[in-house]
């Protein structure tokens, strides 16, 4: 698997006039994902560590595979076709017997609202983040602002 994906992290999140733009980042490259502003505000909420008086829906996924005896294990971002990207969200289920693994397609905001709770890794399969444009110096350019302003 190692050679198949990259590690991403999250370099930010940047409101649009259609939602969010988000930022990751791989080994060498940048790239955006565009979500909804509901995403956006649940993935800033749970990467600022938000306490909520109610559990919202990303929540109650959590403490359902709690109850379950399930976890995530990792994200990974396995495809993009014409600026839509697809995911997967792979959870475990261990025991005194066995190791259960189980891959849930699923929209990557959804996906890494869910790792950062879990405080799971994202990947980007290779193929993905080579295929992307890289957007390294937009970034640049962006995070300058923001320690401008």
């Amino acid at each position: 698997m190692e050679d198949d994906v990259l590690e991403l992290t999250i370099l930010g999140l940047v409101p649009t006039s259609d939602g969010v733009a988000m930022f990751l980042r791989g080994e060498k490259k940048t790239f955006v994902i565009y979500i909804d502003p509901a995403m956006g505000n649940v993935i800033s909420m749970a990467i600022n560590k938000v306490k909520k008086e109610r559990p919202l829906t990303h929540d109650l996924i959590k403490n359902i595979l709690t109850g379950f005896g399930a976890s995530i294990d990792r994200v990974v971002i396995n495809h993009a076709s014409n600026g839509t990207f697809f995911a997967r969200l792979i959870l475990s289920m261990h025991n005194e017997v066995s190791t259960k693994v189980l891959e849930v397609d699923a929209r990557p905001s959804d996906c890494i609202a869910l790792a950062i709770q879990a405080e799971r890794p994202i990947y980007g399969a290779r193929a993905v983040v080579d295929s992307v444009e890289d957007v390294s110096e937009v970034w640049e350019r962006i995070a300058k602002d923001q320690q401008e302003t």
